[in-house]
């Protein structure tokens, strides 16, 4: 068999019956993907329930599990597939704003001063509020490529849709967040 990455040759032992396999894949992308998830569904709670989600139809999956395409993109496309689904969601039509953007950050006396703080925080929390407002297959293709560093070709298996359709839909994404985001600071000034 060709050369395989590491990821790919650990599910295909864990198809072949090696358990520990599963576990050492469960430890490497679990944290990584519970951060995407998190940005996708903006609730730190679905986004676990979702990580157990898309390793358990991992593991139900084992037996059709094909090294077409890195493990990672695999991964990420079910995990694409379950947040969308989760977004659909009733509960998750309203636009949440970001955890804490009252609370203070204690600084210690040799950080940045606190204005250059909060003045960050408060962009962070914008940008993340206007990341929420994406469609979601904006949001997904954006957090993948520019965040989870996979390429256009990753994102297009992982999303199902062709390359250019991913270009399309990272463009649009950073197009509509400086837009909004100028149109927001522009108005504070």
């Amino acid at each position: 068999m060709q050369s395989l990455d590491e990821d790919v040759r650990l599910m295909l032992a864990f198809r072949e019956g090696d358990p520990r396999a599963f576990d050492r894949l469960f430890r490497r992308w679990s944290g990584p993907l519970l951060r995407y998830l998190e940005r996708m569904v903006r609730d730190a709670a679905s986004a676990e329930d979702l990580v157990q989600e898309a390793f358990l139809r991992v593991h139900r999956s084992r037996e059709r599990y094909s090294p077409d395409a890195r493990f990672s993109t695999w991964l990420y496309r079910i995990a694409t597939n379950l947040a969308l689904n989760e977004l659909r969601r009733p509960r998750h039509k309203a636009v949440h704003s970001s955890i804490g953007d009252e609370q203070a950050l204690p600084l210690p006396s040799r950080g940045p001063a606190v204005d250059e703080v909060v003045d960050a925080r408060r962009m962070g929390g914008r940008v993340e509020e206007e990341l929420a407002r994406l469609p979601e297959k904006q949001r997904a293709a954006l957090c993948l490529a520019a965040v989870e560093g996979f390429s256009y070709a990753e994102v297009a298996q992982a999303l199902d849709v062709t390359e250019k359709s991913v270009k399309s839909l990272v463009h649009r994404a950073r197009s509509t967040l400086a837009e909004r985001l100028r149109e927001h600071w522009g108005h504070e000034e």
